[in-house]
């Protein structure tokens, strides 16, 4: 295949749930309630940890982390996505698409290591409460964040860019609703078991690995609850627990369905559905979750909306 074919992919289409036009503008207001609502949680969920010297622990840095996280990342997928769906004409560039899959790619990575961190944090947290302050120092967690942040834009930032050079051959029509790293694969025309390797690797590093060392985590944090003898002291240990359990299944749900599966499967509208409830629906549901699931954001929020209304009454 000559290079001048793939020279000529400037931008790609995506065609996405096509098939379905009189969907579009009920997705379209769907997605566009979801991101506000995502940007208003989110951004509450910052001010408050931030706001709030009660919130100034680990368990709160790294909620921060992870809604500054769903911020960056719905704002790369959503509003690309309003606009397929408000617009006749469904095109992306060829640079607009590499900085798209680089970032979504990138915070979903970081996302599944964060989650992992999270889930040692309560495993310290509960079965070793004495030495929790010793062991999840300042300068422990704030690297440990760190270092999620490194690895996950590492990987995707590989990833991306062994993609992107490899010849489309002027195949650039993507049978899905963004840039997503599986749908542009079935465009290139060369060999890609480099890149199916790699990703299988990465897969394994950063899905399931932190997804084992989570289960782990609750294996014995759940032992340590059992062992607690007051009913309310087993609720109240599992309640620090249950918001970050219940996101973990949300996330890894969808990214194990969407990554995990067969590559030789084509693209259907079930993967288009999952992948849409992946980008917008899971970073909604996290705060609302984290809002109705712990008392100590609950009270937070009351205590800084009261002090903001207070301020507009005067």
């Amino acid at each position: 295949m000559k290079m001048g074919n793939y020279s000529a992919v400037t931008e790609f289409f995506l065609v996405g749930l096509s098939r379905y036009p009189e969907l579009h503008l009920f997705l379209f207001m769907i997605c566009l309630i979801t991101y506000v609502i995502i940007l208003l949680g989110k951004s509450l969920l910052i001010i408050i940890s931030i706001l709030d010297s009660r919130l100034h622990t680990p368990m709160y840095f790294f909620l921060g982390n992870l809604s500054f996280l769903d911020i960056c990342y719905t704002s790369s997928s959503i509003p690309p996505m309003l606009i397929i769906f408000s617009s006749e004409r469904k095109s992306i560039s060829f640079i607009g698409c590499a900085l798209q899959m680089v970032v979504s790619l990138g915070l979903g990575c970081t996302e599944c290591v964060l989650l992992a961190v999270m889930a040692y944090d309560r495993y310290v947290a509960i079965c070793n409460p004495l030495r929790y302050p010793i062991i999840m120092s300042r300068v422990l967690y704030v690297h440990m964040a760190a270092w999620s942040w490194i690895i996950g834009c590492l990987n995707s930032l590989v990833q991306t860019v062994l993609t992107m050079v490899l010849p489309f051959c002027g195949n650039n029509v993507i049978d899905h609703l963004y840039c997503e790293i599986l749908a542009l694969l079935k465009l290139i025309c060369s060999d890609i078991a480099m890149n199916v390797l790699i990703m299988t690797v990465a897969s394994t590093v950063l899905l399931v690995i932190p997804l084992l060392l989570i289960f782990v985590s609750y294996v014995f944090i759940l032992r340590s609850i059992l062992r607690i003898n007051s009913a309310k002291g087993r609720k109240k240990a599992f309640s620090t627990c249950s918001a970050h359990l219940t996101v973990v299944i949300l996330f890894y749900g969808s990214a194990l369905f969407m990554y995990m599966k067969p590559k030789s499967k084509d693209t259907k509208v079930s993967d288009e559905i999952i992948g849409l409830s992946y980008g917008v629906v899971t970073p909604m549901l996290n705060p609302i979750i984290y809002s109705l699931r712990n008392k100590e954001v609950k009270e937070a929020v009351k205590k800084v909306l009261s002090r903001y209304l207070h301020l507009w009454k005067i």
